[in-house]
């Protein structure tokens, strides 16, 4: 690798990352040179990265890829992005894209690997997944527990069955406040995405997610009485057919201790008496 950046000369150079904007840079150089370890058994002769800031990690990336495509949304940003990486642009290594990662199109990358803004995360996180390319982007802890959870705890829940419907979820790193400039309020995590199919099928993913976030709107009654809770959720003209069509161990579980196969399952028996309903 050859020399990096320095992060807080960037910062200096560029000016001064703003809160209030969900502008948190990375500054801690090793935590910087791990991220695209964390990518190295990745394609990575096309690296998308979403939220560049002051090019840190941009930097840090175009050691290690063929070619960069950065996607920021501040205008002041973009500029300096252009200007401090000139060379690399020229070189046809690198394209700065100025624009929202949850509006703009995304050019057919390899692999993304982001210190994503944290407003935006779920967002830009559900644009990704169903392009099926693996990615290693950092988030608030908490919401990278609630990615990576199982059936059966605490922070399992919606965003966990919907993330892993797509990929292989590892917790790689946690990152404290201290690693950014300004220091966020709470702990960071990499988290480290490998796409994969799923071990189950579903009739219809849309319907499958919609009744998925329906069930866990009541996550703290049973499957039987959040299922026939939330047809208006759900779109189900008759809950309690589904219910008498599903076994009683299931029903007698809380929508937590499921495992995404068995949403699957019960999302796809759901279906069926929708369909039929309405012929």
């Amino acid at each position: 690798m050859t020399d990096s950046r320095d992060p807080d000369a960037l910062i200096r150079r560029a000016g001064r990352p703003d809160p209030e904007r969900d502008q948190h840079f990375l500054v801690d150089d090793r935590v910087l040179d791990r991220i695209p370890t964390y990518a190295g058994d990745f394609d990575r002769s096309h690296v998308l990265e979403i939220g560049a800031g002051t090019g840190a990690l941009t930097d840090r990336l175009l050691d290690v890829a063929d070619r960069v495509t950065t996607v920021e949304r501040d205008r002041g940003y973009a500029a300096f992005l252009r200007e401090e990486f000139s060379d690399e642009i020229a070189a046809g290594r690198l394209d700065v894209v100025r624009g929202d990662a949850l509006d703009v199109e995304f050019p057919a990358y390899t692999c993304c690997v982001s210190n994503l803004p944290y407003g935006v995360s779920s967002g830009v996180t559900f644009r990704l997944l169903p392009e099926r390319e693996p990615a290693v982007l950092m988030y608030q802890l908490e919401f990278a527990e609630r990615m990576a959870a199982e059936s059966g705890t605490s922070e399992y829940g919606r965003l966990s069955v919907a993330a892993q419907h797509y990929a292989d979820v590892e917790v790689v790193e946690t990152v404290p406040p201290e690693a950014f400039d300004p220091q966020p309020r709470v702990d960071s995590a990499v988290v480290r995405l490998t796409p994969r199919d799923p071990e189950y099928e579903v009739d219809d993913e849309a319907f499958f997610f919609d009744f998925v976030k329906a069930v866990f709107t009541q996550r703290r009654k049973t499957v039987r009485n959040a299922i026939r809770n939330t047809g208006h959720i759900s779109g189900l003209d008759d809950p309690d057919a589904v219910v008498d069509a599903v076994d009683e161990d299931v029903l007698g579980k809380r929508p937590g201790d499921l495992s995404p196969a068995t949403f699957a399952a019960l999302a796809n028996v759901a279906l069926g008496i929708q369909r039929e309903g309405a012929t």
